[in-house]
C-alpha cells in the first residue's frame, strides 16, 4: 500500500468543518485517501513518500467548476480581443470550427497543466463543438493521460443562425445525435463511485445556442442516469435580452420550466441573476460558476455573489475559457474573485459592502467546498479523513510573497503566486 506524508507546513489549511489552520501540520494518506491530519507530530514518521513542506503553505486542491479547455489554442486572437460576448462568439466560431481530435487533447493537456501548476487539482470542461470527428473521448483520454480529477461536460449546440440562434449552422448538430452521444459517453466514461477521477455532465451549451426540448430531454437524460446537469446562463444583457425575446421569461424563469434547478445543477456565470433567480437558486440548491476573469474580460458585468452567498446558493469559482479570461490560473482567478467584489459592493452600505464583501477565506471557501458541492461530491475540498489526497502547497520564500508573513493563506490571494510547489492528485 502506498503511503504519502506531507509535514512541518508553515501552515496547513483544512477547510475542514472547523477551518483549523495549523502551524507545522501535516496530512498522511494512504492508497490516495488522507488518513490523518494535523500537528506533524503526531502524524506517522515514515512513509513512502515525504514531502517537506517547511516555509510552505499547504492547502486542499482547487476546484475549477466552468472551463473550455479546446480554447488554450485561441488566446488573444486580436479580432476579438476588444468585443462583448455575441460579437466575441460570432468572431470565434469559423476558428473553432477548425477544431481537430488532436487540438482536442493538446488542449486539454495544456489546460491542465495550466491549472495544476496554479493550485487546481479537480476541473470541470464544457466541450460543446464537436467539428471533424472530435469526441469527448478526445479530453477525456488526454486527462487520463494529465492525471487530473476530471468532470467532463458533454456541450452541445443544436440552434444555429439560421434557425435563429447565435452559432454558424456549421457548428451545430442534431439533437437526437447529442442526445445519444451523451447517452454513449455516460455508459462509457461516467464514475459515480467516490473518489473517481473521471465522470460525465450533460450539458447543452446556452439558450441561445439550443432548444427548449433540448434542455428538457437534456434533464431527463441526465436524471434517468444520476449524472449532473450544467450550461451558461444570464451571463449578459444580451443574454437576458434574448432569453425575454425569445422564451418570453427571465434566465431562471427559463431554467425553472425546463428542470434545471436542483443540487444536481449548476451555471456559468449568473452575473444578471436577479433577486428572484437568486432566491430560487437557493431554495433548490442550485449551483452558480463565478467566473470573474471572463466577466471583466468580456465587460460582462459583476456578479451578485455576496447577495447569493448570503442567501445560500452553492457558489464555486471558476476560469472560463482560456480565449475569454485568458489566463487558467485558478489562484489568480481566486485573487479576481476576492477584489472584483469589493469592487461591486463598494457603493453600498453597510458592514457586509465594500472591503468586507469578500475575504481572502471567502474566496478559498468557493473554490474547494464550494466548488465540491457544486460538483455533487463529498469527498475533495477539505483536508480530512477520508478525503482524497488531494493537496496543494505553494513555497513562501519567492520575491512575491516577501513581506507577507503576516497571515501565509490570505497571502496566496493578495500577493502574487506565480506557480505553485507542490500539486497531488
Amino acid at each position: 500500500m502506498a503511503t504519502l506524508l506531507i509535514r512541518n507546513a508553515r501552515l496547513l489549511v483544512t477547510m475542514d468543518a472547523q477551518r483549523r489552520e495549523i502551524a507545522g501540520g501535516g496530512v498522511f494518506a494512504r492508497d490516495n485517501v488522507i488518513e490523518s491530519v494535523g500537528p506533524s507530530a503526531e502524524l506517522p514518521a515514515h512513509a513512502d513518500v515525504i514531502i517537506d513542506a517547511r516555509d510552505q503553505v499547504v492547502f486542499p486542491g482547487l476546484v475549477n467548476t466552468h472551463h473550455h479547455m479546446y480554447q488554450s489554442l485561441t488566446r488573444v486572437v486580436r479580432p476579438a480581443q476588444d468585443c462583448e460576448l455575441f460579437r466575441w462568439l460570432r468572431t470565434l466560431y469559423p476558428i473553432w470550427a477548425r477544431l481537430t481530435p488532436e487540438m482536442a487533447r493538446i488542449s486539454t493537456q495544456t489546460a491542465m497543466a495550466e491549472l495544476l501548476l496554479s493550485g487546481c487539482t479537480t476541473s470541470s470542461d464544457h466541450l460543446y463543438l464537436f467539428p471533424n470527428g472530435v469526441r469527448l473521448d478526445d479530453t477525456l483520454e488526454a486527462a487520463q493521460d494529465v492525471g487530473m480529477r476530471f468532470h467532463a461536460a458533454r456541450g452541445a449546440m443544436s440552434v444555429g443562425e439560421s434557425a435563429g440562434g447565435l452559432p454558424p449552422d456549421s457548428v451545430v448538430e442534431d439533437e437526437a445525435a447529442i442526445l445519444k452521444d451523451s447517452q454513449r459517453v455516460i455508459e462509457r466514461w461516467h464514475d459515480p463511485r467516490r473518489l473517481a477521477m473521471q465522470r460525465i455532465v450533460v450539458a447543452p451549451c446556452s439558450p441561445f445556442s439550443v432548444s427548449r426540448e433540448l434542455m428538457r430531454d437534456a434533464a431527463l437524460l441526465a436524471r434517468e442516469h444520476g449524472v449532473s446537469l450544467h450550461t451558461h446562463l444570464a451571463e449578459n444583457d444580451f443574454d437576458i435580452d434574448y432569453t425575454r425575446e425569445k422564451f418570453n421569461c427571465t434566465p431562471a424563469e427559463y431554467a425553472e420550466q425546463l428542470g434545471w434547478v436542483g443540487p444536481d445543477v449548476w451555471h456559468a456565470h449568473c452575473v444578471k441573476l436577479d433577486a428572484s433567480g437568486i432566491a430560487l437558486f437557493a431554495r433548490t440548491g442550485t449551483g452558480v460558476a463565478h467566473c470573474p476573469g471572463s466577466n471583466m474580460r468580456l465587460a460582462s458585468g459583476i456578479a451578485p455573489i455576496r447577495a447569493m452567498r448570503d442567501s445560500g446558493v452553492p457558489v464555486s469559482i471558476a476560469v472560463d475559457g482560456c480565449a475569454s479570461n485568458d489566463s487558467g490560473h485558478m489562484l489568480g482567478e481566486l485573487r479576481l474573485a476576492l477584489l472584483l467584489q469589493r469592487v461591486g459592493a463598494g457603493m453600498a452600505r453597510g458592514p457586509a459592502h465594500g472591503p468586507g464583501a469578500m475575504t481572502a477565506r471567502d474566496a478559498l471557501e468557493m473554490a474547494t467546498l464550494g466548488g465540491a458541492r457544486v460538483l455533487g461530491r463529498d469527498d475533495i475540498g477539505a483536508l480530512g479523513v477520508g478525503m482524497a489526497a488531494d493537496i496543494v502547497s505553494v513555497g513562501l520564500n519567492q520575491i512575491g510573497l516577501a513581506g507577507a508573513g503576516h497571515d501565509p493563506l490570505a497571502a496566496l490571494l493578495f500577493c502574487h503566486v506565480p506557480r505553485v510547489t507542490h500539486s497531488v492528485v
